[in-house]
């Protein structure tokens, strides 16, 4: 028989703490294997433990100080996944597309073919239009032709055909001459409907006309917006058409602001005929 001997107060609060400690101990046992609430992500249908698809989740262990934890999370969906894959694929595959046609020489116009021209040089042309070396695809057909007859009013009409991948083609029609216009210490061609031009190279059979002053101009063509407002009128245009032939041989025909078109006659005079087309004919009757 052993004798007990009653614990002082140091060995009592030792021994209640021990008790306390195992306690603790049990209850975090328990917590640990007690199993975890389904977790649900917002915005998505919960579905049952066991009817969702297999193919679509995955498990993921990690180490959260519990002993026999485990944490399971769904994965993204493949359709998903496949989705933005495609996407991304087909943006690379449009930029890269997009920077090979931008830089490709294949799609680089080397020089115009230019056909109708008789006067002015295809060289000109080409200079005008400033398509050598440029991608195909930043020129517009509109815009050219625009070009081309605001630096060349010596062109009546242009075609420009652009064709991949590197092919822009232009059709001129150049205005016709008829009247060789000196005024002071310049010149200019003069067409049918009186639009003025650069002169180039040689033309025969020329009406010159020696000026004492600019001509009465006529208004701007309503069916063509890239013509110019003709420099003569139209009809002194036809008055100098009609006077021309009868005119001495030699002699130039003159205009005179105030008394029209004439010239200087052999026999020592100057004749006046006004600027009148439809008189001109009863007037050079009267004359002869």
């Amino acid at each position: 028989m052993s004798a007990h001997r009653p614990l002082n107060r140091a060995e009592e609060v030792r021994r209640r703490r021990a008790e306390e400690a195992s306690k603790r101990q049990q209850q975090a046992t328990q917590r640990a294997y007690r199993p975890m609430p389904p977790v649900t992500a917002r915005g998505m249908a919960h579905v049952p433990a066991g009817h969702g698809p297999r193919g679509n989740t995955r498990r993921y262990q990690t180490a959260l100080g519990l002993p026999q934890t485990r944490v399971q999370a769904p994965s993204w969906p493949r359709e998903l996944l496949s989705t933005r894959f495609v996407a991304i694929a087909s943006a690379l595959a449009v930029g890269a597309l997009f920077y090979f046609l931008w830089t490709s020489p294949y799609f680089h116009v080397l020089a115009p073919q230019v056909t109708g021209n008789t006067r002015i040089a295809a060289e000109e042309i080409s200079a005008a239009l400033g398509v050598n070396g440029q991608p195909i695809f930043l020129m517009r057909s509109a815009d050219l032709e625009k070009r081309l007859r605001l630096n060349y009013p010596e062109l009546a009409s242009a075609e420009v055909t652009i064709r991949l991948p590197n092919q822009v083609s232009v059709r001129v029609t150049e205005r016709v001459p008829i009247i060789l216009w000196q005024q002071g210490d310049g010149y200019t061609w003069v067409d049918a409907s009186g639009v003025a031009f650069h002169p180039h190279g040689q033309v025969d059979g020329l009406i010159l006309v020696g000026a004492l002053a600019a001509p009465p101009s006529g208004p701007a063509s309503g069916a063509d917006p890239f013509a110019p407002p003709p420099y003569v009128s139209p009809d002194l245009v036809k008055a100098i058409q009609v006077l021309a032939p009868t005119a001495p041989p030699g002699s130039p025909l003159i205009y005179d602001p105030h008394n029209g078109l004439g010239w200087a006659d052999e026999r020592g005079w100057q004749v006046f005929f006004g600027i009148e087309s439809q008189d001109m004919t009863l007037k050079l009757r009267v004359y002869q």
